[in-house]
């Protein structure tokens, strides 16, 4: 099955009195796109990596791969890395990609387009998101054991188990935030947890946006959480964007 991939501008007034908030498509591909989980922008590259499962979500079939696409839409190339299962989020550090992969981490030299190696985690069933820190480490999660994944020079380690509905990841500084079902998590350099905020669906994907984060959830609302501070003192406010 073949879909499309869409680019959305977000636009977001600075005036807290007046705020106003937009969606607007920029472009379209046509449905040529094998089942796209997950988009990343490399900003060097100028390119979109999109990682695609063309088949089961969690099957090991060998049909999963990585795609390029312009950031204009154009010069798509389906087939610049296959051979995965069904790869989903992806991580830039340096010179590679790094793609969850069901029970392993891809490691892809963006230059080469090769895969280099396969990072394999202990008794994963289901890995999901992943995000890098700017020190090049990398947590990635398991959605189907609750686990998440912390793994410095190739080696994976447990990071944080039992954690229910665990999808969405991004690493900010030493803080690890975490989209565990409806909740938003803050995990601090110490694993110590606290939630942020209760969102009105499953978060799926976080992204750093401006001053703010940007969510995707797993119904139609996408939700934008900026960041404020007053004298020093540091809140959120959560904006439904339509």
């Amino acid at each position: 099955m073949k879909y499309l991939v869409f680019i959305l501008l977000l636009g977001v007034s600075t005036k807290a009195a007046a705020q106003t908030h937009t969606l607007k498509k920029l472009w379209e591909t046509d449905t040529i796109v094998a089942i796209p989980e997950s988009v990343l922008h490399d900003f060097k590259k100028k390119t979109l990596y999109i990682s695609l499962i063309d088949g089961g979500p969690w099957a090991a079939d060998g049909k999963g791969g990585v795609a390029k696409l312009g950031p204009n839409g154009k010069t798509y190339d389906s087939t610049w890395i296959t051979g995965l299962h069904a790869p989903k989020g992806m991580a830039i550090v340096g010179k590679n990609l790094y793609v969850a992969d069901i029970e392993n981490v891809a490691v892809i030299d963006k230059r080469k387009g090769k895969i280099k190696k396969k990072i394999g985690v202990s008794g994963a069933q289901g890995l999901n998101d992943i995000t890098a820190t700017d020190k090049g480490i990398i947590y990635v999660s398991d959605s189907r054991t609750g686990r998440i994944w912390r793994i410095e020079n190739d080696l994976a380690t447990l990071y944080l188990d039992s954690v229910k509905g665990v999808n969405g990841l991004m690493a900010i500084g030493d803080e690890l935030y975490i989209g565990a079902g409806k909740d938003f998590l803050k995990s601090d350099i110490n694993k110590n947890i606290t939630k942020v905020a209760t969102l009105s669906q499953g978060i799926d994907g976080i992204e750093p946006i401006g001053n703010g984060i940007l969510f995707s959830l797993h119904g139609e609302d996408i939700f934008i959480m900026c960041l404020l501070m007053v004298r020093w003192k540091i809140y959120w406010k959560l904006i439904l964007i339509k």
